[in-house]
């Protein structure tokens, strides 16, 4: 999650400079609305990109561990069945 962090970070830092650069450069306001309103668009589409990552990450670990719920349960049952035998043959 921390490494999630750094990234929006600088990709926030990295918007803010080239927005920054562009509102100080010498050009056209129409020009300069158009850029930056491209950037803007490019940040969110970046944003987006990492947000449906992360929730695939996130996914794929759910899919693990529901798998290792499974296994769990189903050593715990044979255990229990082992037992259950053991007991009888033990009373009888």
């Amino acid at each position: 999650m921390k490494s999630g962090k750094v990234f929006l970070g600088i990709i926030a830092g990295v918007a803010v400079g080239a927005i920054l650069g562009i509102l100080f450069a010498p050009d056209k306001g129409w020009n300069t609305r158009k850029r930056i309103s491209k950037k803007a668009e490019d940040v969110t589409d970046d944003l987006k990109e990492k947000f449906d990552e992360f929730l695939d990450s996130i996914s794929v670990k759910v899919d693990e561990a529901k798998e290792q719920a499974s296994d769990i349960s189903e050593k715990v049952k044979s255990k229990v069945t082992d037992v259950k035998k053991e007991a009888k043959t033990a009373t009888s």
